[in-house]
């Protein structure tokens, strides 16, 4: 059972560094003045009882930790002055307080994700940055997640956090006339911290569900926005399917629809609805339908080869035009499907799922030499060991 704390930690760590950051305009100085508010709060809640609104406790106890750091220091003068003001004022909530614990989420967090996903910083940067600060996951936990030494992820974090503050990057969502821009770069990260989590650490696919769902919920007109949520509810609510007990890989063809939760996948398709209803009509709505198609008893092939080959189109992708492919096997049969990615070779050499798509399709036409080869291949690139282990399984399926 989720404990107070726990519960907490979970729903209100970033959005208690989200409102400090904006207030104080420092990344370091939040994040330790959060960090010691839980650590109080942990000393606390168990004797004391949860209090009544933890969000504002926990803002309240690191807003006087940072008081307390910034007397110590003697720096920051002026925000000093600031919060000495508000707290000799009592004990009532700030407007930030106020504001986070109505129902809604607050606009310090998606000011923060902006700031996090600014164009001035490099995608990797953007991506560990918004782990560290609205995902509340360790310098460990993000080196371990991204395959790097942990050494390499701090100095990644450091030298972010300093551009920010060099650059004078400010802490807001952007202009109106900005948003396409800004968004898409916003949207693109949380949605590769969904991809690395769907993999396996579904730690990383639920923080991107929740930032999905505080961006969503932020900006309820913006139909890439919705859409980006959908196609994560989708994925996700498929996930108990993926693997079956021994932690091997179920391919969608094999998976047992009495494990997909239901709910999710409805909820997936409630924002989808509302994207279209917007005339959304970018890629994450796209992929959102396709996700939707893929989540029906019967899988209607030519509808998903459909939005694919537009999918294609609007984004130039190579690995779309694969995935096209794989939906036209099922339409037209595999022969179709192999002459597609003949000319993605070139480009998609180093990826797997190319050669294990050829491979498959080889196997339907029975050119099993030629098959064995391209599964060779693959596992060679294969990273994954479930992927791995699944390579192996087809290339002994063919026989020596």
């Amino acid at each position: 059972m989720v404990g107070p704390l726990e519960r907490a930690s979970a729903d209100e760590r970033g959005r208690v560094l989200a409102s400090l950051i904006g207030f104080l305009g420092d990344f370091d100085l939040a994040e330790e003045a959060t960090q010691e508010a839980f650590t109080i709060a942990a000393e606390r809640w168990p004797a004391e009882g949860e209090p009544d609104n933890p969000r504002a406790w926990l803002i309240t106890t690191a807003r006087n930790r940072a008081l307390d750091r910034i007397r110590r220091d003697r720096v920051l003068a002026e925000k000093t002055k600031l919060l000495e003001a508000e707290a000799a004022a009592g004990a009532a909530p700030s407007a930030a307080e106020e504001a986070m614990s109505g129902g809604g989420f607050p606009d310090e967090r998606l000011e923060l994700l902006f700031t996090c996903c600014h164009p001035a910083l490099a995608l990797d940067a953007q991506v560990a940055l918004t782990l560290r600060t609205l995902g509340g996951l360790t310098t460990p936990e993000i080196a371990s997640a991204f395959l790097v030494p942990e050494p390499t992820m701090a100095q990644r974090l450091v030298r972010a956090k300093k551009k920010i503050k060099a650059a004078g990057i400010p802490f807001r969502v952007p202009a109106e006339h900005l948003m396409p821009d800004r968004l898409g770069a916003v949207l693109a990260v949380i949605y590769l911290i969904f991809n690395e989590g769907y993999g396996g650490r579904t730690d990383l696919a639920a923080e991107a569900l929740r930032l999905g769902r505080a961006t969503a919920d932020l900006l309820p007109d913006e139909p890439e926005a919705q859409a980006l949520l959908a196609l994560m509810l989708l994925h996700h609510g498929r996930r108990a399917a993926r693997f079956d007990a021994n932690g091997e890989i179920v391919l969608l063809a094999d998976q047992d629809p009495g494990l997909w939760e239901e709910e999710e996948i409805a909820a997936g398709r409630q924002r989808l609805d509302r994207a279209l209803a917007l005339r959304g009509r970018g890629p994450y709505v796209l992929q959102a339908a396709i996700a939707s198609l893929h989540a029906e008893a019967e899988r209607d092939w030519s509808e998903i080869a459909a939005l694919y080959g537009e999918l294609a189109r609007l984004t130039g992708s190579p690995v779309v035009e694969l995935n096209r492919a794989v939906a036209i096997a099922e339409v037209e049969g595999p022969a179709a499907a192999l002459a597609i990615t003949g000319p993605l070779e070139p480009e998609l050499d180093g990826y797997h799922y190319l050669h294990s798509t050829r491979a498959e399709m080889l196997r339907r036409l029975g050119r099993e030499s030629e098959a064995r080869k391209a599964y060779g291949r693959a596992r060679e690139l294969a990273s994954d060991p479930a992927e791995q282990r699944l390579l192996e399984r087809r290339l002994a399926e063919l026989g020596s």
